[in-house]
């Protein structure tokens, strides 16, 4: 087992990791905020539960930063990767407080939470590959636009100097008729 890490430097949120993660797994990110767990709750006190998902085999899910949950488990789930399984250890500050959550858990109780996250996905309505690639997606057809764009002033650019053209054909050639006109009036 891996030794104790104090996530939040005051021994407030303690992480031990009970099964580590592939090396290539995914963490909770700005793109993939929601999460999927499975967990358990004890009282440090007791050892009772007072909460599982195992019973029943239900998964958790919440999103990662919102204060949807206890704060231990907004500091510590984002520093998971899908597969890992984790003990969290939280101070009564960064769990329930002295209001405590009646009747299962009493003011100022020290909790212990196994941790189990199953997947990191992104918000609803973004796309199943990724944030990431949409935004990728999104800079390319911005780009593509800029270049439309550019090509687009560059025709309007060339028709106009081929209007100008034209037009300096047109009056060379009116310029000329005229010369001719004189000189014919000349030589009769």
């Amino acid at each position: 087992m891996v030794d104790a890490i104090d996530l939040t430097g005051d021994g407030g949120v303690i992480k031990t990791i009970v099964r580590k993660s592939k090396p290539d797994a995914v963490a909770p990110t700005e793109d993939f905020p929601l999460v999927d767990v499975h967990y358990e709750g004890t009282l440090a006190d007791t050892g009772d539960v007072f909460d599982t998902t195992h019973e029943d085999n239900t998964i958790f899910s919440f999103e990662v930063g919102k204060g949807s949950v206890i704060k231990a488990w907004d500091i510590a789930v984002k520093t998971m990767k899908v597969g890992e399984i984790a003990k969290i250890a939280c101070k009564p500050e960064y769990a329930y407080g002295s209001a405590g959550s009646p009747p299962d858990i009493p003011p100022d109780a020290t909790l212990i939470f196994e941790v189990e996250l199953l997947a990191c996905k992104p918000r609803k309505g973004s796309s199943l590959g990724s944030v990431s690639e949409e935004r990728a997606r999104l800079d390319e057809l911005k780009k593509q636009r800029e270049i439309a764009a550019a090509a687009k002033e560059e025709e309007k650019k060339k028709r106009e100097e081929a209007k100008a053209a034209a037009a300096a054909r047109v009056q060379a050639k009116l310029d000329a008729k005229k010369g001719q006109g004189k000189g014919k009036g000349k030589g009769k």
